[in-house]
């Protein structure tokens, strides 16, 4: 008995009721209601869906940034990654917004690929500034860009990504510059499209040691050929010089700060120094900036 196979269309060409029937927010029933009222009313599929109540329009958005490519994910019991990485589940909201604003400084500023400027760390000079919070919500607004991109946690102290991006730990960056792993410890995003993370690995007793081994730099080399945007995570530069060795070896830095957290003398000493490394110093992002109340 042969067994007719219906051709999958193309992710832009399938209707919004399709694809959150296959997400699970609608049923057939639902959809059948929505298209009576469409047609009746001259109403696009969005609107009908929402006037019934049977959709919202979070729920309408989702479909249409999956209609074209741009992805992002719903809140659930099971969520992908952590809430923290706010670009992954709120991409409309006025934060990511501003992180879409330092994407796009970043592109005109730095990323070329025809140049071999690919790769960026992200570095700040006291714990607690929030370097691995920006660094994954910049490498998700990157691969919602289009860009194949890579986050790489480099801080084999108190790494963070595992966790952001709800990872297993076992291998990593510390265990493939040991030679005790190899490109199997990057780890695609299923859920979305474009980003892959390595993971710091197990914390090592050596991290600088580490760092100044050739296989660092044949990394760098290598991801700077498979990947159009390289992000890297480091430690605190009051962790010691693993940052500063890292960002040697990218050639640019993003320099952060919090408000109310990072010392303006101990970041100043810091771009200083960068700069005198030859490091270019791309841009500098200030978290936690308070809201300025509204005029009376």
């Amino acid at each position: 008995m042969s067994v007719a196979t219906v051709p999958t269309l193309p992710r832009a060409n399938r209707t919004i009721g399709a694809i959150l029937m296959d997400a699970g927010l609608l049923s057939a029933e639902d959809a059948e209601q929505i298209l009576r009222l469409q047609r009746q009313n001259n109403l696009r599929f969005g609107e009908a869906a929402i006037r019934l109540g049977l959709l919202t329009e979070a729920d309408i958005q989702y479909a249409l940034a999956r209609q074209f490519d741009y992805a992002y994910l719903r809140m659930s019991e099971h969520k992908a990654v952590s809430e923290e990485v706010i670009a992954a589940y709120q991409p409309f909201s006025a934060t990511v917004e501003r992180l879409r604003a330092v994407r796009s400084q970043l592109m005109l500023r730095w990323f070329d690929k025809a140049e071999h400027r690919q790769t960026m760390a992200i570095v700040g000079p006291s714990r607690n500034d929030g370097r691995s919070y920006l660094a994954a919500n910049l490498a998700v607004v990157f691969a919602q860009l289009g860009e194949r991109t890579l986050l790489i946690d480099a801080d084999m102290r108190q790494p963070r990504q595992h966790e952001l991006f709800m990872l297993q730990n076992k291998v990593g960056l510390s265990t493939l510059l040991a030679h005790r792993s190899r490109e199997e410890a990057i780890v695609r995003i299923t859920d979305l499209v474009g980003l892959s993370v390595l993971p710091a690995g197990p914390v090592p007793p050596n991290p600088s040691e580490l760092l100044n081994r050739p296989a660092f730099d044949e990394l760098i080399s290598h991801v700077r050929s498979s990947y159009d945007v390289v992000l890297i995570d480091t430690p605190s530069l009051s962790s010691g010089e693993d940052a500063a060795m890292i960002a040697v070896r990218t050639g640019a830095v993003l320099a952060v700060a919090r408000t109310k957290q990072t010392r303006v003398a101990a970041f100043d000493d810091m771009v200083v120094g960068l700069t005198n490394a030859g490091v270019a110093v791309v841009g500098t992002v200030l978290n936690d900036v308070p809201l300025k109340k509204p005029a009376k």
